[in-house]
């Protein structure tokens, strides 16, 4: 058996990095690796993850065994998310992702104006 290799095109694991390298996919696995969440708290704490995106992430959070859907029967019916553990795997590694960006975004833009009057100026 050939060992996965994410460099080769026809590698498996690129779709699993395509997941982890998708912004909502992290910012959900954040969220719900504090506490379980229905939806629409979802989508009011991830401002700009429309209802639409917000549906289509998690669905393929749940069909890749990172996130459950529990169902409550109530009028109306109440859906709950919660991180499973395979899912808490990937979230601890992910979030050191978010605490980066958030650490590192005033150097990231500083070099974006560097580079940007440097391209101008030439």
């Amino acid at each position: 058996m050939q060992l996965p290799d994410a460099y080769s095109a026809n590698c498996p694991t690129r779709m699993v990095l395509d997941r982890i390298a998708d912004k909502w996919a992290v910012l959900l696995l954040g969220l719900l690796a504090r506490e379980p969440m229905r939806f629409n708290r979802l989508r009011r704490e991830v401002e700009g993850l429309s209802q639409k995106m917000l549906a289509q992430t998690l669905r393929s959070l749940e069909r890749d065994g990172l996130v459950s859907r529990s169902a409550f029967a109530t009028v109306p019916v109440t859906v709950e998310y919660a991180i499973t553990p395979l899912g808490r795997t990937l979230a601890d590694t992910v979030d050191a992702l978010r605490v980066w960006a958030e650490s590192h975004m005033p150097e990231v833009t500083a070099n974006q104006l560097r580079y940007d009057a440097e391209k101008a100026a030439a």
